[in-house]
């Protein structure tokens, strides 16, 4: 899969992300220059976990018929160390139905296996980038 990045000329900063059919305004805060005409890169990588966990736990609850019927993910970013080496999010999962507590701590440990969690957590990643032709 290909996923491209296209600069919007129109605005100082802003970029839009095409991903398959899909376009997602990227942008940086008016503090650095940006106009807040979309998430941030950081907001993204935050927000690709959070929609992993609730992907995978609605797909882990329908198919151990889990009467899950709601999910939200709450995500806190605390990057106040990032530069130093440590990048911190806590998620907060609320899960609506009618589950017992057993299937919620379930549902708990299986949001800490979804595909991402494991990517970002221990999947050495490996990023090359080099220079096309000129535009």
């Amino acid at each position: 899969m290909s996923i491209k990045v296209i600069r919007d000329q129109s605005l100082p900063m802003r970029h839009v992300a095409h991903i398959r059919n899909h376009l997602i305004s990227v942008d940086e805060g008016v503090d650095v220059g940006g106009s807040e005409a979309g998430p941030t890169p950081h907001d993204l990588y935050d927000a690709a976990l959070s929609a992993c966990k609730a992907l995978t736990l609605v797909w882990y609850a329908k198919r151990k018929g889990i009467p899950l019927e709601d999910v939200e993910v709450s995500m806190e970013r605390d990057a106040s160390e990032e530069r130093h080496g440590t990048y911190r999010l806590a998620a907060t999962l609320h899960l609506g139905g009618p589950l017992t507590d057993a299937q919620r701590q379930e549902l708990l440990a299986v949001a800490d296996k979804c595909p991402v969690h494991k990517l970002m957590t221990s999947v050495t990643t490996e990023v090359s980038t080099v220079l096309g032709e000129p535009k």
